[in-house]
């Protein structure tokens, strides 16, 4: 039973004005198995919650604590986040140039799991998780992400989850720029991940329509840098006919 703990998490980032506070006291639980999502405006903090919890160093965490099991995550680098079994699917994934898609998967796999994984099973894998997400297995020799349309950035992404099956995965606006029939591909990957595994996934979206494909356990409404409601799928729809303007009067 895997459990991630954020309890009043406070985060800012330096401008030229100074620090500014982006996130003001967040409070969350994500046990294995279930599916959240973070739902809010543009600039309500979703994404900002997502790389701080991820590492990145733009973002500096002011208070609070975020603990994975106990272990406090805040005090792990990046990488040793990765190890704990965190996974970051970006918005905007980045080129890698010069690393093969198939060399960068293979590494990260062995970097997880502190061994190489069979070259024979490994292959199989990757060729039937391709296969399954409508990849063309030459993609596998193709450099990270260069040259890859959105919808195959947001597939490869998907495929790193299905290979590296971790214990809490974050997907930041995974539907962002995708077509119908890549954001059902996505979503269908996302879903057999969920299905085959105890994956505690938190799915930040702005918009519902990726909803009508992975049903989350719990949605939270995310405004001005705080969970301002909290309820089942049944808010998501709320939201679907009503908009955020509610929350943005009262915030």
């Amino acid at each position: 039973m895997t459990t991630l703990e954020i309890r009043d998490l406070h985060v800012s980032v330096e401008t030229k004005e100074g620090p500014k506070p982006i996130l003001r006291g967040v409070d969350l639980t994500v046990n294995s198995g279930e599916t959240h999502a973070i739902m809010g405006p543009n600039g309500s903090g979703k994404s900002t919650l997502a790389y701080s919890l991820a590492g990145h160093p733009k973002y500096q965490i002011t208070g609070g604590s975020v603990l994975l099991d106990g272990e406090d995550v805040l005090a792990m680098s990046v990488d040793e986040r990765a190890r704990a079994g965190m996974f970051l699917a970006m918005q905007y994934p980045v080129e890698v140039p010069g690393v093969s898609v198939s060399n960068f998967l293979r590494t990260a796999k062995t970097a997880i799991d502190g061994e190489a994984p069979a070259l024979r099973s490994w292959v199989k894998d990757v060729r039937a998780a391709m296969e399954n997400l409508r990849m063309d297995s030459t993609f596998a020799e193709r450099s990270v992400n260069e040259g890859f349309s959105g919808g195959e950035k947001k597939r490869h992404e998907i495929l790193q989850m299905e290979l590296l099956k971790p214990r809490l995965a974050i997907l930041d606006e995974t539907d962002s720029g995708l077509d119908v029939d890549a954001l059902r591909i996505v979503s269908e990957g996302v879903n057999r991940v969920r299905s085959t595994t105890d994956v505690g996934v938190l799915l930040i979206t702005h918009y519902t329509r990726i909803l009508r494909y992975i049903t989350p356990d719990f949605v939270h409404v995310f405004v001005d840098g705080r969970i301002a409601e909290e309820g089942g799928p049944e808010l998501a729809e709320r939201l679907e006919n009503e908009g955020y303007d509610r929350f943005l009067v009262n915030s």
